[in-house]
């Protein structure tokens, strides 16, 4: 296609060459291939079940990393709004009915007005807007202020604001937390480093400035609180990232005044901002995945499970490349011992290895060992939403541990669709990352993605349809090319805040 002077300069501004615009565009005509599954990661067969033994060997291994002064980070994607957390409020507010439809959403939140963490708040905001509380609001059937309370800007505005600036827990002594002090809390308990905690927010441009103004007066109380010091960094998605949208011809959807209308590419985007991190482990936790203090126990042992895990593979892979590059001394036995470990901790099989010379061996485990190192936690299926883990078949032949969506899976194939019904565990995004060389040097992580990995969704935009092109997620096809290991993990360490009402879950009640 031709572009025009105008789209020309769109694009410079954006950093976004024509050639990237048509290959998006191709992939609306062309799709994403589905990836082939070999086989559901299940206990015994690509998920590690550690026993009590090797829990306290990774325990120990984290805590002498901390001790050496290793280098760590947490890394928390929070760049959206709230707003479909309160989807259910936003519609009923929106709809016709004056009164909630019983054991609805919005019935439960009514219901159960006082267990919500910030009822102080929205007493307070209540009085402000209308003159009364909520009890006499119920009593009065004014069911809908209440929800324009919580949502509106006129209100609380929690429909408008990033999830990390909503109270989500309220303590005995009077006190409510955010998910971003949470956040901070857990980062204090789990990846001090002498006394210092490193984290880092991806954050959307509009909230920024209320990200700084809540760290200025939330960090000088919660330093004081866990004795440490917190070194916060905040990063956002970069426009190069923006994905292009098409109409229902595959060309670029254009707005009102004919420019071409861009998009979010999606959370894969972020691998970018991983990238540009300075730390050699990195833990990745969604922001809305916090508990109170008096449930944090399982989470922070298990954070040093998985960071032990982590450094004790690594450990191994370290061992071996220095013995890979040094191959002069290098027995049969101990190459045998490699290939043992890639297929058994690493779950990677790789087709005709056997029958490989050894300089050609050398060569693909000194390839497959010296790349980006994960340990991503997986909970038993209990009926949460998350996308699961599989060993799939990789451009190279190889097969390797992979997390992936239902999108990506063809389950009108009944193979695949039997090995997706077969999955035993789902991905909480619980992930500890090892981004550096055994040189020390970081990776290019935009050098082990998989581009085929995204998928299209359906969107709108002031009424009209349009197809929205999603870059691979970023623990999706984002860390295709990583040695990917998955260690079970106990289901109380995921309490996710996907609705309203699950701050009404035992989990969020301190």
């Amino acid at each position: 296609m031709k572009f025009s002077d105008n789209d020309l300069k769109q694009l410079q501004q954006r950093g976004i060459s024509p050639e990237q615009v048509r290959q998006m565009l191709d992939r609306f005509s062309t799709g994403f291939p589905y990836l082939t599954l070999t086989a559901s990661a299940t206990p015994g067969n690509g998920i590690t079940v550690l026993d009590p033994l090797q829990i306290q060997q990774a325990t120990q291994r984290w805590q002498k990393y901390l001790e050496d002064g290793g280098s760590v980070m947490k890394f928390v994607p929070a760049s959206g709004a709230a707003s479909r957390m309160f989807k259910e409020l936003f519609a009923f507010l929106d709809g016709t009915a004056s009164e909630p439809q019983p054991g609805s959403d919005v019935d439960i939140i009514i219901s159960h007005l006082d267990e919500l963490p910030f009822i102080e708040k929205l007493e307070q905001t209540c009085q402000r807007l209308y003159g009364t509380g909520t009890a006499e609001l119920k009593k009065q059937r004014r069911y809908k202020d209440i929800v324009a309370a919580i949502i509106t800007p006129a209100g609380m505005n929690y429909g408008a604001l990033p999830k990390a600036l909503l109270t989500f827990h309220s303590y005995p002594d009077g006190t409510t937390r955010t998910s971003l002090e949470e956040q901070l809390a857990e980062g204090a308990q789990t990846a001090a480093v002498n006394g210092v905690v490193h984290l880092h927010f991806t954050v959307s441009h509009d909230h920024r400035p209320l990200f700084k103004e809540a760290l200025e007066q939330l960090l000088p109380a919660m330093e004081k609180r866990f004795g440490v010091k917190y070194d916060i960094t905040l990063s956002e998605q970069l426009p190069a990232t923006d994905t292009i949208a098409a109409d229902e011809n595959n060309q670029p959807f254009r707005d009102a005044d004919g420019s071409m209308v861009f998009r979010p590419g999606g959370h894969g985007a972020l691998i970018r901002n991983l990238n540009d991190l300075d730390s050699t482990v990195v833990f990745i936790k969604n922001i809305d995945n916090v508990v109170p203090d008096t449930h944090r126990a399982s989470t922070v042992q298990y954070k040093q499970v998985l960071g032990g895990t982590l450094i004790l593979i690594h450990d191994a892979l370290d061992s071996f490349i220095e013995k890979l590059k040094d191959s002069a001394n290098l027995t049969d036995v101990e190459l045998a011992r490699m290939v043992t470990y890639l297929r058994t901790v690493l779950c990677t099989e790789v087709p005709g290895i056997e029958t490989l010379g050894r300089p050609q061996l050398i060569d693909l485990l000194l390839k497959k060992f010296d790349r980006p190192l994960r340990v991503c936690g997986m909970v038993r299926n209990q009926g949460e939403p998350g996308g699961g883990p599989f060993i799939t078949r990789n451009p190279d032949g190889s097969a390797s541990p992979q997390i992936l969506e239902s999108g990506q899976i063809n389950l009108q194939d009944p193979a695949a669709a039997a090995l997706f019904r077969s999955a035993t565990h789902f991905n909480p995004v619980d992930l500890v990352c090892y981004l550096h060389h055994p040189d020390g040097t970081p990776y290019d992580l935009t050098e082990h993605t998989d581009p085929d990995t995204g998928f299209i969704s359906s969107k709108s935009l002031h009424g009209r349809k349009l197809k929205a092109l999603e870059l691979p997620g970023l623990w999706n096809g984002a860390m295709s090319d990583w040695n990917t290991v998955f260690v079970e993990v106990p289901a109380d360490t995921f309490n996710p805040v996907k609705t309203l009402n699950d701050l009404l879950r035992p989990a969020h009640k301190s």
